[in-house]
């Protein structure tokens, strides 16, 4: 992640983050005041933890670096061991500074025959450049990205493996599911979602200009990996809408409701905010507005016209950093990241998925 391209209102999010402390409790998900029941398989956070650990341990997934083509193989892997169509969309992109950058945006399949289709995407690269640590000694020195970047991807794995649990058939013959769970009995039990998925791992986010490029517009420097994707769609290609994950599991991370996504995707957002508080985890979705932030959702909304809320954490009262004390930082490894803000974020997305019809 990114570049915020607003202020966040502090003293607005502030109080709503007092609020969403104080008011844990779930709240109807509906406008007529009805309590929408959770439904589908428990995400297993352990599971998730696990999957983000295993791409740090690639070491930085930096572009054009051997950590970055690994990883990259081991992602398709594992979406293919859990029944998904997996397809690699490469190209050759310019970074700010004009480097070539050898890009791949990892797109999986879930029950491609369908033609009722959402998007679920991260960005899966890590920041070449620690430019927001504290130590300026740091600045120079690439991210390890646990939280931004492999944990959005970790979420859609863990995702991905469930509904492979829950659609056998999807799997490939003799398959399995792979990642042990306590929970993998559950699929089984639920049924499965009639809705096709595509997960797109997103490349070449995090290359946006550092603070001493000297770059006119920077914007335009982030995201080249959607915006890429978004204007090479197949001919034809539909889908509802999507749902972008963007550092979604560190500690004491809350999840506003990010300006672009409610201007672009109100509704969306509604029906993540909602699906939230059903699953049991709406003290992690206050229902406050937070920035306006440059990320991968902007061309998926702009340029590919696919209504996309942007899942991303906000830390208001964070002196360092709107997007937490890690950001951009040395920091950023599993040290910091919380299986709970897994939890809260895939088991809302799980909620989402099986109310789809």
């Amino acid at each position: 992640m990114k570049h915020s391209n607003n202020i966040i209102l502090l003293s607005v999010c502030a109080v709503a983050m007092a609020f969403a402390v104080a008011g844990c409790k779930k709240k109807p998900a509906t406008d007529t005041g009805e309590e929408v029941k959770a439904v589908g398989p428990q995400f297993n956070a352990d599971s998730a933890y696990a999957f983000c650990a295993a791409q740090c341990d690639f070491g930085p997934r930096t572009m054009n670096s051997e950590a970055h083509e690994k990883c990259a193989e081991w992602i398709a892997a594992k979406f293919k061991s859990y029944g998904c169509t997996v397809e690699k969309q490469s190209a050759d992109l310019k970074g700010y500074d004009g480097t070539t950058l050898k890009a791949t945006n990892i797109i999986a399949h879930y029950r491609p025959e369908l033609t009722t289709r959402i998007v679920i995407a991260a960005h899966w690269d890590s920041r070449p450049w620690a430019d927001n640590d504290p130590d300026s000694a740091n600045h120079r020195k690439p991210v390890m990205a646990a939280n931004d970047g492999a944990s959005g991807v970790a979420v859609m794995l863990e995702v991905a493996r469930l509904l492979g649990t829950t659609h056998p058939q999807a799997l490939p013959k003799g398959g399995k599911t792979g990642q042990t769970s306590s929970h993998e009995g559950n699929g089984s039990e639920v049924g499965s979602p009639q809705i096709g998925i595509d997960f797109i791992c997103f490349d070449a986010e995090d290359w946006g200009a550092p603070y001493w490029a000297d770059v006119a517009d920077s914007e335009d420097t982030w995201a080249l990996g959607a915006q890429y994707w978004a204007s090479h769609l197949p001919e034809g290609y539909e889908a509802r809408y999507g749902v972008l994950l963007d550092m979604v599991g560190g500690q004491g991370a809350h999840f506003y409701r990010e300006g672009f996504s409610d201007e672009y995707a109100k509704t969306i957002v509604d029906k993540l905010w909602a699906a939230a508080r059903a699953a049991g985890y709406g003290s992690f979705f206050p229902d406050e507005r937070g920035g306006y932030v440059t990320d991968d959702h902007l061309p998926m909304n702009k340029t590919a016209g696919i209504a996309t809320a942007d899942i991303i954490a906000c830390y208001p009262e964070c002196q360092q950093s709107s997007f937490g004390p890690t950001w951009h930082t040395i920091n950023d490894d599993m040290a910091h990241i919380d299986k709970e803000t897994l939890r809260a974020v895939g088991q809302t997305l799980i909620q989402v998925i099986y109310t789809e019809e």
